[in-house]
């Protein structure tokens, strides 16, 4: 009797156990469009945003970062994101996409946030920049907040890898090796 009772408590405390997010294998992204914000454009060292939809994303190979406004969100796949850039795979065939949610970052940082987003634009003009304003792709996707998701996609845009949170050394090269499979 009394088990019966402690796993009840437990089940109307505890949360539902669900996936962190909504992205199944083998299958498309489901559709974000960013109206608000959105994708930041390099012109002549000016920067402005234009409305971004994830329908862009086909067409090339993709690593789709998805994270919080935060450093410490940042700083969860910065492993990664040092291979990608080590790796030097062709612009043609590969492009990563950093999507930064401003929804979700400290109040008052955002004018930082914006500032380190453009000052990467000019670093890395052939990665692509989405600012999520509103934090559609978290809401659509199902992301965890304060988080960084990393997402695989094929030139079809469909999910080939995805997790929520730190990648391991061992799965930074697990993506780069799909990566290197995907793009031949």
């Amino acid at each position: 009797m009394k088990l019966k009772t402690v796993l009840l408590w437990a089940l109307l405390i505890l949360p539902p156990l669900a996936p962190a997010h909504d992205l199944p294998i083998g299958h498309p992204l489901p559709p974000v469009a960013i109206d608000e914000c959105g994708e930041m454009v390099l012109e002549n060292d000016d920067i402005h945003l234009r409305s971004w939809s994830s329908a862009q994303l086909a067409g090339r190979v993709r690593v789709v970062q998805y994270i919080a406004g935060r450093r410490s969100a940042k700083k969860k796949n910065a492993i990664l994101i040092k291979a990608i850039k080590a790796a030097r795979f062709p612009a043609d065939r590969f492009q990563p996409t950093t999507i930064v949610n401003t929804a979700d970052e400290l109040f008052g940082s955002g004018f930082i946030v914006r500032a380190k987003i453009a000052k990467n634009q000019r670093r890395y003009p052939w990665a692509q920049f989405v600012i999520d304003c509103q934090g559609t792709g978290a809401k659509t996707w199902r992301l965890k907040e304060q988080s960084s998701t990393i997402i695989v996609l094929d030139k079809q845009g469909r999910v080939r890898w995805v997790k929520d949170g730190a990648l391991t050394p061992q799965e930074v090269s697990q993506v780069t090796g799909l990566i290197h499979q995907l793009i031949r």
